[in-house]
């Protein structure tokens, strides 16, 4: 467990739309296999450390006629944003996905000690 010393703990959320692939004939929507998506979300404010970053679906709109295969998850989290990537494979088709996110974390403090 992370302990959060003080009241420095910040928290930053957002929505993000990763792709509207029906509307573009996008690869989400007209192909198969294995593809990704990945959106970089940089934070209004850097956090001292590394903060904990949630991910979620916001609005999505797939075909429901195919298997429904996902994974979507925060990656490479640095004190000053994170990407969200979007996965899936065999015949899953989506046609538009938005994302929200939030994260929590330590922020600088004015008594911080730069050593």
């Amino acid at each position: 467990m992370e302990r959060i010393e003080g009241q420095t703990l910040g928290v930053e959320k957002g929505s993000l739309a990763l792709f509207s692939d029906f509307e573009t004939g996008g690869d989400m929507w007209t192909g198969e296999g294995p593809r990704l998506v990945r959106r970089s979300v940089a934070f209004s404010t850097a956090f001292r450390a590394s903060p904990t970053v949630f991910v979620s679906p916001e609005m999505w709109d797939y075909d429901a006629s195919a298997n429904i295969r996902v994974y979507l998850t925060p990656e490479a989290v640095t004190p000053e944003g994170f990407e969200i990537l979007f996965r899936v494979w065999g015949d899953t088709r989506v046609a538009r996905l938005r994302a929200v996110w939030m994260a929590l974390g330590p922020l600088p403090h004015s008594d911080d000690w730069d050593l």
